[in-house]
């Protein structure tokens, strides 16, 4: 897959201080790729480079495998997590000063204002000042003005911030939509369940470096153990967990089960197969539940800070 973004070790110093430490990321054209790491790890440095607010002190970034130029700001949406609207001015004169601000004409802008604007059913606040809105409705807004130039690129620091749950699906829904449009995403957040659900692609940078990177789904793989959970009808139950903890690694297991369950986590060396796992429960028992245990993006991001502390 064509990559839209390219970043070459880039570098950042602000004095004494690193905040970017030779990093390097590539964002494939179409994916939601999702940028991690703790607060201060240079996060918002490297976003900061991508949209040329700053300048790295090294390194190189291509978008669509041109050097980042001043034109590209065209090609590009962000939403900073710090919001930045201006609080006096009426929404829909801003979002039509900031639509042209993205290279649209006044007309065009109104008629692409007028399509979000009814679609998130808010016309009634076309003349209220920013200062009047919520904290969310505030939020919608700037969603709008993100996305309303159509840019390759879409930036989206904290998005769901502000946002009740009812909304920040909304929000997520029209992420979706957008990717399905063409759109490549730019994701930051801390909700890592939101991260399970939008992206395909991950980079994890704590202390200013790029300590991961790739495909969700190859990630989790890498971090997985052999481990399965399962729950096992027998008689003579507790016989058979010694049995099984003889053979196997086996440590107890929580989840919610309606009979008298040994619930447990199995996990195999390498040389056996689940198959075979499987197999010698069915001798010992009735087999009511079997499911490997796959590794979410919140157990590998603490897992890998953790290893690089």
């Amino acid at each position: 897959m064509a990559n839209l973004l390219e970043v070459q070790q880039a570098t950042k110093r602000f004095g004494t201080f690193t905040a970017l430490n030779n990093v390097s990321i590539q964002v494939p054209k179409g994916s939601i790729f999702g940028l991690l790491g703790p607060n201060g790890a240079g996060k918002t440095t490297l976003i900061r480079i991508i949209n040329q607010i700053t300048l790295p002190d090294e390194g190189n970034v291509l978008l669509d495998n041109e050097p980042l130029q001043p034109h590209h700001v065209k090609d590009i949406g962000y939403l900073p997590e710090e919001r930045g609207l201006y609080k006096s001015m009426k929404v829909g004169e801003q979002a039509l000063y900031l639509a042209q601000l993205k290279g649209l004409s006044k007309t065009e802008a109104k008629e692409r204002l007028k399509y979000w604007f009814d679609k998130f059913d808010i016309t009634h606040w076309w003349d209220k000042k920013i200062q009047e809105l919520s904290k969310g409705m505030a939020q919608k807004v700037q969603f709008i003005v993100t996305v309303l130039h159509r840019p390759k690129l879409l930036i989206f620091d904290e998005p769901f911030s502000g946002f009740d749950p009812i909304n920040a699906n909304v929000i997520k829904d029209e992420i979706l939509q957008l990717q399905e449009e063409g759109a490549t995403v730019i994701f930051s957040t801390h909700r890592m369940e939101s991260v399970e659900e939008l992206c395909d692609h991950i980079a994890l940078i704590h202390k200013s470096k790029k300590i991961l990177e790739g495909k969700v789904t190859d990630i989790k793989k890498a971090y997985k153990t052999n481990t399965f959970e399962v729950g096992l009808l027998a008689d003579n139950s507790m016989q058979v967990y010694a049995e099984l903890q003889d053979k196997f690694k086996v440590v107890p297991a929580d989840f919610k089960t309606i009979d008298d369950q040994l619930k447990m986590k199995i996990t195999l060396d390498n040389n056996l197969s689940s198959n075979e796992l499987l197999q010698y429960l069915s001798n010992k028992g009735q087999v009511m539940r079997f499911n490997e245990v796959i590794p979410g993006v919140n157990e590998i991001f603490i897992k890998t800070i953790t290893d690089n502390e």
